[in-house]
């Protein structure tokens, strides 16, 4: 009987939590938060996004190994590749966030 991936579980999570992250960082860009809040936001979305990546690649790796004889199967391939996604979309948003919110304090 096959198991989902804990790793790819994970990455997908990380993955929402990067976006749920960028969001604030939106809020943050265009209000009077300013750029230093949205950028400490920004390090977070990132950094949870590079987590969101390496936990996929890594569940993505087990997966395929796992159809060898006398190993256990894992099964989650799917999940490991919308935490690859997600986490690509929370970190993009919150950059170009970042970036907006930049450009908007010197103008």
């Amino acid at each position: 009987m096959p198991i989902t991936s804990g790793l790819a579980i994970g990455s997908l999570i990380a993955g929402i939590g990067s976006i749920l992250v960028s969001v604030l960082v939106v809020c943050f860009a265009v209000t009077s938060g300013g750029p230093w809040v949205a950028g400490a936001f920004t390090l977070l979305s990132v950094l949870a996004a590079a987590g969101a990546v390496a936990a996929a690649v890594l569940a993505m790796r087990q997966i395929r190994r796992s159809g060898e004889p006398g190993r256990v199967r894992f099964t989650g391939r799917g999940l490991a590749i919308s935490g690859i996604a997600c986490g690509g979309s929370g970190a993009g948003i919150s950059l170009l966030a970042l970036l907006l919110g930049l450009v908007l304090q010197t103008s």
